[in-house]
């Protein structure tokens, strides 16, 4: 199992943060709606509560293109766990690859009135031998594209520090 960490510091506080990752859909949004990003798309088949939790969604994001599925994946999720203004969780499946993601943000205040921003990742591939060949290394190109797209979303409300990041690779 492949385990990526971030940090971030923002310059902002953790209502402010919060209600930027977990926008409402706009009013007369279509259901499902689909929200375009950098390096993929997720399109929101169930919004889930008022804070989101049981919101169903897939997402297409890139993948290297010797997987031979065009450098495109697809993954299907559902967030299991909000705490708001705190912390989210969703867990997924994906493919190619078949593959089991939990992934997760908290947010912390800072003393400095602004917030510290963890996103954690887990990556399994279902097959041992797909897992052998190919997970450490789809995980990181993966990860890679999640590192910079909480990077640039998070500056749109003021300075943000890169604090750490972490890989890990355990067992399943």
């Amino acid at each position: 199992m492949q385990r990526f960490e971030t940090v971030f510091d923002v310059d902002a506080p953790p209502h402010r943060v919060w209600k930027l990752l977990h926008r409402p859909p706009p009013p007369g949004s279509p259901s499902p709606r689909t929200v375009e990003y950098q390096g993929g798309s997720m399109t929101i088949l169930l919004e889930g509560d008022e804070n989101g939790q049981g919101m169903v969604r897939t997402c297409e994001f890139h993948v290297p293109k010797w997987l031979l599925s065009g450098g495109k994946a697809r993954s299907w999720e559902l967030v299991t766990e909000v705490k708001p203004l705190e912390y989210a969780k969703y867990e997924g499946i994906g493919k190619p690859l078949w593959s089991r993601a939990a992934g997760w943000h908290e947010l912390q205040p800072l003393d400095s009135g602004g917030t510290r921003l963890t996103f954690v990742e887990t990556y399994h591939v279902n097959n041992r031998v797909m897992r052998a060949l190919f997970e450490k290394r789809v995980h990181r190109f993966i990860s890679k594209d999640n590192h910079d797209l909480y990077l640039s979303l998070l500056g749109y409300l003021g300075t943000v520090t890169h604090v750490s990041t972490s890989r890990h690779t355990g067992p399943a």
